[in-house]
């Protein structure tokens, strides 16, 4: 009698279980929703995730915090929404770089991004310039790649630090073309940027805000863009796929919760995200920081971020990119 009771005991807590989920789906959201930014205040992304939180907080009644949490290139952003509440209450913004370099990158993470995440959507991608030294002589990838070739072990880029994805973005085109330009990493962009200017380094791929005023000024030269096409506001810049097929380089952004998150709510915040960026005001906020709206659905942004991590995985592989 007593295992019977205990039976009826465990299938009513089961059926609870069941129950519970679409019934905290329904509720949603009963509090502030957290949004997670694995970087500083005033970056890039933590632009994005300010501009969606305004127009979220309006759209659920609710208010919308965007907290920075950086560290580790966003490592721990990451592993604090991976071991968060799965409620829908507290949400990641990601990068390139924490949801797919990483994994590819750096052994016995302490999360799985692939086990540990309810994809939401992605929200943007922003293509890098080839920004170049304006006194070397070459005016086209064509040109840059001849040089190269011509001066092995001599021309050098720089990045924003070993494993970023501006240095692994020079490893591709090391790789595609069969070059060798010499990678010089350094604590952030903008230091090395400013030896892009003075000449120490010869060229590098980064950000479209950090040189924009300086290619107008004709310090740097943008000799091409990464993006799968030529940017509306520098149309005279090419893309370095004309010049090299299949070459494309994006810095995306993209939402993500805990994975036992309800399914209802996943749902719910994908249409909350989609009517935020198609915002006519904020859609204008994104394209003008140089930041493409390219808003997917949960299953298709899942399967980027696994296209991504094995692209990238091969980058690190065939460059022998290892993390001191």
């Amino acid at each position: 009698m007593k295992q019977q009771g205990l039976k009826i005991l465990v299938t009513a807590g089961t059926i609870w279980l069941c129950l519970l989920n679409p019934l905290a789906a329904q509720t949603w959201p009963t509090r502030p929703v957290r949004v997670i930014v694995g970087f500083p205040a005033g970056g890039g992304i933590d632009v994005v995730a300010r501009l969606l939180s305004v127009r979220l907080a309006d759209s659920i009644g609710q208010s919308v915090i965007v907290d920075n949490r950086p560290g580790a290139n966003g490592i721990v952003a990451t592993d604090l929404v991976a071991k968060a509440n799965p409620d829908g209450h507290t949400l990641l913004i990601g990068t390139t770089g924490n949801l797919s370099v990483n994994t590819a990158l750096i052994p016995n993470l302490p999360f799985n991004v692939e086990r540990d995440f309810a994809p939401i959507m992605q929200t943007s991608s922003v293509p890098f310039l080839l920004y170049m030294n304006p006194k070397i002589p070459v005016q086209s990838v064509e040109e840059l790649i001849a040089l190269i070739k011509a001066q092995p072990g001599k021309i050098n880029f720089y990045s924003s630090g070993n494993g970023s994805l501006p240095h692994l973005t020079g490893e591709l085109l090391n790789t595609m073309v069969s070059m060798h330009a010499i990678h010089v990493p350094y604590k952030g962009s903008a230091p090395g940027f400013n030896d892009l200017i003075g000449g120490q380094v010869q060229f590098g791929f980064d950000a479209v805000p950090i040189g924009l005023q300086h290619v107008k000024a004709g310090r740097v030269r943008a000799l091409a863009t990464t993006g799968p096409k030529r940017l509306s506001f520098l149309p005279e810049v090419a893309a370095v796929n004309e010049s090299i097929k299949g070459f494309e380089v994006v810095n995306w952004y993209g939402m993500v919760a805990p994975v036992a998150t309800p399914k209802r709510v996943i749902e719910r915040l994908y249409h909350e995200f989609i009517k935020a960026m198609n915002h006519a005001e904020t859609r204008d906020k994104l394209i003008a920081q140089g930041t493409d709206p390219v808003p997917s659905d949960p299953q298709s942004f899942k399967l980027f971020i696994q296209s991504e991590t094995l692209k990238w995985g091969k980058v690190i592989q065939q460059a022998h990119i290892v993390m001191n």
